[in-house]
């Protein structure tokens, strides 16, 4: 229940009495149209010149008092200024020498936003229609709209062309390091000859050494056995004489080819035995030989079939990409008349919502009576 039995609060009234009366004042002023034209509250102005002067007296002190502190604060300063300029030039020193050994331009996060050539790497406002940041606002962009066709197009063109260029430069490539693979392999033969060669030569003074050392055991035992020095001769000579007759009904002398075969295989040869190729050695080669042109002549046909296959692949996407704006074409055609058709139709409902206001809302007309019910108050 609400309680009906408080005292009453005489301040509280006190307050409200007075600030009716005030506004009663107030109002006897502002609707008085001579006193609010020519009338001048003396006792106010008065009040307002003492405050005003009592203001600048009460600024004028406190400046005078700051000035006191400054001048105190500056000769303080000026002391702690002399000991920290030694402390700040050593710090300067140790800093500038740090800065210049471990914080270049080009190694701090923030590089990007003072760069010098930042204008050079950044990226134009707008780079395409695609551009991610080319949004509804940006009006940059509209619905129906190909400004990049002319520069898409050429895109295409180019693409297909370094398309093209790539896939040349890979069978370059290809080749290129066939041959390398190829001399490489040639290379490793020729080494493997080389060693061969040396192992020869070493096993042929090995041999050498042998044939001395065996000599010279023979010379011993021939001077040991005197009694045997007719027969070592006669045996010398007819061995003279049967080395004399290898020589001359050998292989060396009369030319056979089969000496020159090398123990590496059929394919090699002993280069101080050849004597050069058989008929049928050169047959052989020649028949490879024009192997090789059919192969080549076969893969410069298919190289021209494949050409021939990649321009017809060029022209059919070209004539698809020329449908394809055609019928973008025809699209915005038709969005456009839709959307002239939508524009139309809503000029007529608002030319008919104006009607309808200015017919059926807008009909009461405000009177003398509305305007009277203003500057009732003062406030």
């Amino acid at each position: 229940m609400y309680k009906l039995d408080l005292p009453v609060d005489y301040k509280e009234a006190a307050a409200i009495e007075r600030r009716r009366r005030m506004e009663e004042e107030r109002k006897s002023r502002i609707f008085n149209a001579k006193c609010r034209t020519i009338g001048v509250d003396m006792q106010a102005l008065g009040q307002q010149v003492t405050d005003k002067k009592q203001q600048e007296d009460y600024e004028r002190k406190r400046e005078l008092a700051f000035a006191n502190d400054a001048v105190r604060n500056d000769k303080i300063s000026q002391l702690i200024e002399k000991r920290q300029e030694a402390d700040m030039r050593e710090l300067n020193r140790a800093m500038n020498e740090f800065r210049m050994m471990h914080q270049q331009p080009d190694s701090r996060r923030e590089f990007d936003l003072y760069d010098p050539d930042y204008l050079k790497k950044d990226k134009p406002a707008r780079v395409s229609d695609d551009d991610p940041r080319c949004g509804v606002s940006s009006l940059q962009k509209f619905e129906g709209e190909d400004l990049n066709s002319k520069a898409r197009r050429k895109y295409q063109q180019e693409q297909l062309r370094e398309w093209s260029t790539e896939q040349k430069e890979e069978r370059d490539q290809a080749e290129r390091n066939q041959k390398t693979a190829d001399r490489l392999y040639e290379l490793k033969m020729k080494e493997l000859d080389q060693r061969a060669m040396e192992l020869a030569n070493a096993e042929e003074d090995c041999r050498r050494a042998i044939n001395m050392a065996t000599k010279d055991y023979n010379n011993a035992l021939a001077r040991e056995r005197d009694e045997r020095e007719r027969l070592k001769k006669q045996q010398e000579l007819d061995d003279n004489m049967t080395e004399i007759a290898n020589h001359v009904f050998g292989d060396v002398l009369t030319e056979n080819p089969a000496v020159a075969q090398s123990a590496f295989g059929p394919h090699r040869v002993i280069p101080d035995r050849w004597k050069g190729m058989t008929p049928a050695q050169i047959e052989d080669v020649r028949r490879q030989q024009e192997l090789q042109r059919q192969e080549k002549e076969r893969a410069d046909q298919e190289e021209k079939l494949r050409q021939a296959e990649w321009e017809r692949q060029q022209n059919a996407n070209a004539r698809a990409g020329l449908l394809l704006e055609r019928e973008m074409e025809r699209k915005r055609r038709e969005l456009e008349r839709q959307q002239a058709e939508e524009n139309r139709r809503l000029a007529k409902e608002q030319k008919g919502h104006l009607e309808f206001l200015d017919k059926e809302v807008y009909t009461n007309p405000p009177t003398a009576s509305y305007f009277m019910q203003f500057n009732t108050s003062t406030r």
